[in-house]
């Protein structure tokens, strides 16, 4: 729901002779996870963000050559302060899902601020005793990998979540994601529905698990009760 800051990333880009525009930063996303998941292994512990920038800054048109150095010197000027930019798109689809009634949370790999920033950002927020998020969407929970010291797609995450809202794991579940590795194998291993958030089609592994381009494609097939494939 939110991705890194252009504004951060613009000045390193320029200097490169590099624009790229709104639509291609939210592009380059989707482009870094799909390195994440084709990657043999995850990325040791601390270095996650410097990762993801080396195939965020490639998708924007970075030279191969200049990659790694650009996101090592990105990452340590915007640690701690970069995803503050609310995706295309991001409130209409979760209004839309917000309108359906149905009981949502938010199961992030975070530093332990995702909370504050959903409801500073105006995208959601879950009760715990603080004013509602301006124009953001109320939801049952907001679990932060940081706060209970567990990341996806360790399973027990999603049953944190799961917890929360009073909803006990199944297939007909469904948790939403951009990642292979993280949420479509985490949903699989806590015996939920993956649904891969996939705008541009570019999962490497398309077979098994149902994709949707936005989230407001899913509240229309929700609404419509359009069936999903279920696990085996």
């Amino acid at each position: 729901m939110i991705f890194p800051q252009p504004d951060l990333l613009r000045p390193p880009l320029r200097a490169l002779g590099i624009s790229p525009d709104v639509t291609a930063f939210e592009r380059a996303h989707y482009r870094a996870m799909v390195v994440q998941d084709l990657a043999g292994t995850p990325p040791v512990p601390g270095t996650w963000w410097r990762e993801y920038l080396v195939g965020y800054l490639a998708a924007c048109g970075v030279p191969e050559d200049r990659c790694r150095d650009l996101a090592i010197e990105v990452a340590e000027a915007t640690a701690g302060r970069a995803w503050t930019h609310v995706g295309t798109g991001v409130m209409p689809g979760l209004r839309a899902l917000a309108a359906l009634g149905l009981p949502m949370g938010v199961v992030s790999n975070s530093d332990g601020t995702v909370q504050a920033e959903l409801r500073r950002l105006g995208v959601c927020c879950a009760p715990d005793g603080q004013q509602p998020a301006p124009n953001g969407v109320q939801v049952g929970v907001v679990v932060d990998s940081a706060v209970v010291g567990i990341a996806k797609p360790d399973p027990a995450i999603f049953g944190i979540a799961l917890a929360a809202i009073g909803v006990p794991a199944s297939g007909t579940v469904l948790y939403v994601g951009d990642s292979l590795r993280y949420d479509v194998a985490g949903a699989l291993a806590a015996g939920l529905q993956p649904v891969h958030l996939d705008p541009h089609g570019f999962c490497p592994a398309p077979d098994g698990h149902p994709h949707v381009r936005t989230l407001t494609e899913l509240a229309r097939s929700l609404d419509r009760q359009e069936p999903y494939p279920r696990m085996p």
